[in-house]
């Protein structure tokens, strides 16, 4: 404030008003100016010559709440002008502006680094492995940014409307009368918003994660998790947009965070085989203990298991180290044919539907009806 007053003795009594705004006007200029060059300097120094994430985000959020910042105290030194003029009326209410163009910038400078900050922590983390005790997912960076920044905006309000001259006790006071209300018109809206929230902190999923309920026939890859709703996108490339509070009331299935992948499969040979069943195993299990692509320290699992009806079964239990979804089908293909040379090595085939009609041999037996007559043929 007392530079404020220093710059206005500047001004003597009897200097035309008009005059006065107008240099002003030109100071403020000149000044946004100046810090903009320099932000614009220290922006590029950041950028380049150090790797602190902070700095960066606190140059490039600073530029325009600054330029806002001097016009807002332009204006504040343009109240004074006026209140020197006799015409407090109107200084209170360029003072006022003024005031609540200051928390307007202080607001839009800290929202600002906040955002830049959860990108570049983004990006950050997700060059970081996923063996890094240190990494953060990315739906917990986006949560505490938003609820940050929904935490200063609040604060802000009630900055600004005490600014403005409203009671704050009874600004208060109807909130949480006109609360109840609003609570049971927008009960749904609530749900979603809690639904979100434990979404946020129980991470059940993130972003990029594959999920699928059949609760609700939902399956597809999460693009984005709202306060309300959450987008996921099908195979079928479509959009699904599902409110949160469904996930408050569903099983949800994240196949993203599988640590292996399952080969199980089911094989028939055919009975006239059953004698070669147990080498086949035997010769079928071995193959699978030396398979590049199977994890062994896991379950491996090949047994002759069942008499069907067409077919003698062994079944493959065994699980692949890739997570990947092609990679996990090469190896499964490679595993198949190397099956299907086993058997077809020992001589055997595999079992398909078929039925066998047995009839019995009757030539020796006398048909009760006709016992004990000669056929006419016969005697001549």
């Amino acid at each position: 404030m007392s530079t404020i007053n220093q710059f206005l003795q500047f001004f003597s009594s009897d200097r035309d008003w008009v005059l006065q705004v107008f240099v002003v006007v030109l100071a403020v200029l000149l000044l946004d100016f100046v810090q903009r060059k320099i932000l614009d300097k220290l922006i590029r120094h950041a950028e380049n010559k150090t790797q602190n994430i902070w700095d960066d985000a606190l140059f490039h959020s600073a530029r325009r709440p600054i330029s806002l910042m001097l016009w807002m105290v332009g204006l504040t030194i343009v109240s004074q002008l006026v209140q020197r003029a006799d015409d407090e009326h109107l200084a209170n209410i360029i003072h006022s502006v003024s005031y609540v163009g200051i928390v307007i910038a202080i607001t839009w400078f800290a929202s600002d680094f906040i955002l830049f900050s959860q990108k570049k922590l983004i990006e950050v983390q997700e060059n970081k492995t996923d063996k890094d005790e240190s990494r953060v997912d990315r739906v917990t960076i986006e949560a505490l940014s938003k609820l940050l920044r929904l935490a200063i905006l609040i604060t802000s309000v009630v900055v600004v409307l005490e600014t403005l001259g409203f009671s704050i006790s009874g600004v208060l006071a109807f909130g949480g009368i006109g609360g109840i209300a609003i609570g049971f018109a927008a009960k749904d809206l609530l749900s979603n918003f809690f639904g979100g929230l434990m979404i946020y902190l129980d991470r059940p999923f993130a972003v990029g994660d594959w999920i699928r309920s059949e609760d609700r026939d939902i399956e597809g890859t999460v693009e984005y998790i709202g306060w309300r709703q959450t987008r996921i996108r099908t195979f079928s490339k479509r959009p699904i947009y599902v409110p949160n509070s469904i996930f408050s009331n569903i099983v949800v299935e994240n196949p993203s965070r599988m640590s292996h992948r399952r080969i199980y499969e089911t094989l028939g040979v055919r009975y006239d085989d059953i004698d070669k069943m147990e080498v086949i195993v035997r010769d079928v299990k071995q193959m699978l203990q030396q398979h590049p692509g199977i994890d062994t320290s896991q379950a491996l699992i090949v047994n002759f298991n069942a008499f069907s009806a067409s077919s003698v079964d062994f079944f493959i239990y065994t699980l692949t180290k890739t997570k990947d979804w092609f990679v996990y089908h090469d190896v499964k293909q490679d595993v198949l044919l190397q099956v299907a040379n086993i058997v077809e090595k020992h001589g055997a085939e595999f079992a398909f539907p078929t039925s066998t009609l047995h009839l019995a041999d009757n030539t020796n037996a006398e048909t009760p009806e006709f016992a004990g007559i000669t056929h006419p043929n016969l005697n001549d």
